[in-house]
């Protein structure tokens, strides 16, 4: 896990991640430039907030394929659960730009938040991001 708070932040200094326009900047400036990042697959990233969902810190779970990516429930909700995160934003590239969800998209964003909900750690959203747009599942009514 990545922690976002780095020496010296107070916990009212950390950026918010209430829009999904906030994930979006958030994977832009801190995922999509991280040393283990390749724009060219899909890539399947945690963003943990705390309960005033200020953005504590991010985990890679997975690089993927051109067109897909692993997202088990252990390895997403493993650094939620260290890093006592009281919720999480699913999130994921889609390197044709194209955000728009996939069936696979739907079947494990629904097993992300069943899972989310028996460790009662919130899925706040599943922002896929494109170029130059995004989908926000919850914007669109799918969370």
């Amino acid at each position: 896990m990545e922690d976002r708070r780095g020496a010296g932040n107070r916990p009212d200094t950390l950026p918010y991640c209430v829009k999904p326009e906030d994930a979006v900047e958030y994977w832009r400036t801190h995922i999509a430039t991280a040393p283990h990042f390749n724009p060219d697959v899909e890539c399947f990233a945690v963003i943990l907030v705390n309960i005033k969902q200020r953005i504590r810190g991010h985990h890679l779970v997975s690089i993927g394929a051109l067109n897909e990516t692993v997202a088990h429930p252990r390895e997403v909700f493993r650094a939620a659960v260290i890093g006592a995160a009281w919720g999480v934003v699913l999130a994921h590239n889609r390197p044709s730009g194209d955000p728009a969800p996939s069936n696979a998209d739907l079947r494990v964003t629904k097993q992300l938040q069943e899972s989310g909900r028996i460790l009662q750690i919130a899925v706040l959203d599943h922002v896929i991001v494109g170029n130059p747009h995004h989908c926000s599942f919850k914007a669109a009514c799918l969370l």
